[in-house]
């Protein structure tokens, strides 16, 4: 277990555009564009946070709803373009009421077993309790949904996790658990979509600290101090407000060309209804065109030098499993034997038992690219 109390801030860190796979150095140093923007931000809190509603005997689906209503912290480095398993446009399509938080198994009765957040909902207090118990700090669970006190942010919204009692040192505490993929992202501190979250939380309530207790693998404990930083609170509420604007115009944001976006498109266009649209006189369409067309070249090159190394590699490897270098290792073996079923016999030989188990599967589109005016033109998918 590692008790760490020195969590840095990275306000002093440089960046450029917040909303394609940026950093947290990206937001602080994002300079605001948008003239409607107000301009005194250095005053972020005027008061304690507004207790909205009561969460105890809450439904998830109620609880939902009154989560579409803001922003909440979890939302935060999302709403930013910070969150690395959701985009800008799928929180959008969630808080405009296009997409459900919830998987289409996930029900009340019925959990997801499977789901990262309905081990992380069980094991949240056991989290606590270790982190009393090594920190010695008694904490008190926050059955509410808070809103930020200054009624021009009362889009701010925050589920805090526990109040720690009778500490001027730390008031929040943050509890989180990794597994094996998300404990890759902890290796350096405390995440930036972590951090996002937690400075969202002390905006909204206008406290000084919180720790965040992540139970790592379930058997690695780390406690991080996260201060409050005013300078980086200013702009996640500058650049949280954009986005918050974005909802309330019914206008989507940018795709960023994560798997998050990819996902939100296809549930915001399923359908296609044969028209062609003309963007040849529209330039920054056609720019985006040619982009993808000098993308896909560079892709192709670099896919043939890969596979060209690749070879050469296999050569000097010859009958042997394994290779090492200085930088690392590589394996040629042979996969086990399997076995398959032919679909194409079986529909031959038994065509009723074979109908009798088809199932329909909903098609989706597919995204071509045509390229002109070559007359070797290549599609694409």
């Amino acid at each position: 277990m590692e008790h760490l109390h020195s969590e840095q801030s990275t306000s002093s860190a440089s960046m450029g555009n917040p909303i394609v796979n940026s950093s947290l150095a990206t937001v602080m140093s994002h300079e605001i564009t948008d003239s409607t923007t107000p301009k005194n931000t250095t005053k972020t809190h005027s008061g304690n946070a507004i207790r909205l509603i009561n969460t105890k005997g809450l439904s998830r689906s109620e609880w939902l709803a009154v989560r579409r209503q803001g922003i909440g912290g979890s939302d935060a480095a999302a709403a930013v373009g910070l969150n690395p398993y959701q985009s800008q446009l799928e929180l959008w399509m969630i808080k405009t009421g296009r997409f459900s938080e919830d998987s289409p198994e996930e029900s009340e009765t019925k959990p997801d077993i499977d789901s990262k957040m309905y081990w992380g909902q069980i094991l949240e207090p056991i989290v606590a309790q270790h982190y009393t118990k090594v920190t010695g700090r008694k904490v008190r669970k926050v059955n509410a949904i808070l809103q930020h006190a200054d009624s021009d942010k009362s889009w701010m919204l925050a589920n805090i996790d526990y109040r720690i009692v009778g500490s001027d040192e730390v008031q929040l505490l943050e509890c989180k658990t990794a597994g094996e993929y998300g404990a890759k992202l902890w290796k350096d501190g405390v995440p930036e979509y972590v951090q996002c979250q937690v400075q969202h939380q002390l905006a909204v309530t206008g406290l000084q600290a919180a720790d965040v207790c992540v139970l790592i693998c379930g058997q690695q404990l780390k406690i991080y101090r996260i201060e409050r930083d005013e300078e980086l609170i200013a702009k996640l509420i500058e650049l949280e407000r954009l986005f918050w604007r974005y909802v309330q115009s019914n206008i989507p944001p940018c795709a960023d060309g994560s798997e998050s976006s990819g996902v939100a498109l296809r549930c915001l266009f399923p359908q296609d209804y044969g028209q062609t649209v003309d963007f040849s006189d529209n330039t920054h369409v056609s720019s985006l065109f040619d982009s993808l067309i000098n993308t896909r070249k560079q892709l192709s090159f670099y896919q043939q030098q890969e596979e060209f190394y690749k070879q050469l590699l296999q050569q000097n490897l010859g009958e042997a499993s394994y290779a090492q270098f200085a930088q690392g290792s590589l394996s040629w073996k042979k996969a086990k034997d399997s076995v398959y079923l032919d679909t194409t016999a079986l529909a031959k030989d038994h065509p009723q038992l074979c109908q009798q188990y088809q199932r329909s599967k909903v098609g989706s589109r597919r995204f071509l690219v045509y390229e002109r005016p070559s007359s070797n033109s290549k599609v694409t998918d």
